[in-house]
């Protein structure tokens, strides 16, 4: 689990404790404001869950191993580009990928994530651009936005109860690049759009997220990407070796 930017660290704190009560162990703090949270005295029967979270300086670091990422937040003033999924589709499409990597006798450990944004404005449109799909918990119209803390746990709750009860088929398949291969087929396909005129440098930001979203829907597995690579690779050299 990620939390990014997290501004109370007794948010922190009972995300961990929630984490403890589902059976998770494996949290990532990005950017945290607090110094002091990992004392966090909300962190009930999980304080080393607590000592032991990771610190990341930017999401995409964060999220680099990862070959799903689901983000959440509601739709209140969001229309996010990335597929809508409820907490049982997330629940489904989790369990597979984790399910896939067994198959193949692979570590698991870090194969996906469920990010939360700040306490402050949730996840930002560039934070959904490192994510697959954004899962949503459904609250009334009058007060769409949780507490960090309280919607940790609700999500949780969702995520492993609908993982053990069972759900039907997923939308996502079993083998798909992780965020850092990605990345890099983004950074290739930018310099061959360069080469080409067809972007300039100061496009380069905007054209990224446009990139991270795009390749996230198409969901390339690493056979996929072998292909992309090596047809961009090939249009690059013809550009720097023409006839």
């Amino acid at each position: 689990m990620i939390l990014v930017s997290p501004r109370n660290p007794l948010n922190i704190g009972a995300a961990a404790r929630a984490m403890a009560n589902f059976g998770l162990s494996d949290l990532v703090i990005v950017a945290p404001f607090a110094v002091n949270w990992t004392e966090a005295k909300s962190a009930v029967g999980a304080p080393d869950l607590l000592r032991q979270a990771r610190v990341s300086a930017t999401l995409a670091e964060a999220v680099c191993d990862c070959s799903l990422v689901i983000g959440t937040g509601s739709l209140d003033r969001r229309r996010p580009e990335q597929r809508v999924l409820t907490m049982g589709e997330a629940a489904a499409a989790l369990r597979t990928a984790l399910d896939g990597a067994k198959d193949r006798e692979e570590d698991v450990t870090a194969r996906v994530a469920v990010v939360f944004g700040s306490e402050k404005h949730g996840l930002t449109a560039d934070d959904l651009t490192w994510c697959h799909a954004i899962a949503v918990i459904d609250t009334a119209p009058q007060q769409p936005s949780m507490n960090l803390g309280q919607a940790v746990a609700v999500a949780l709750y969702e995520l492993t109860r609908v993982a053990d009860a069972g759900t039907g088929p997923t939308m996502f398949p079993t083998r798909m690049a992780d965020s850092e291969q990605l990345e890099r087929l983004a950074a290739l396909v930018e310099e061959t759009m360069e080469e080409a005129n067809y972007l300039t440098r100061g496009q380069r930001s905007a054209n990224g997220e446009a990139l991270r979203i795009l390749l996230r829907r198409l969901l390339p597995n690493d056979a996929d990407l072998r292909r992309m690579m090596g047809l961009f690779r090939r249009i690059l050299w013809r550009f720097h070796h023409p006839d």
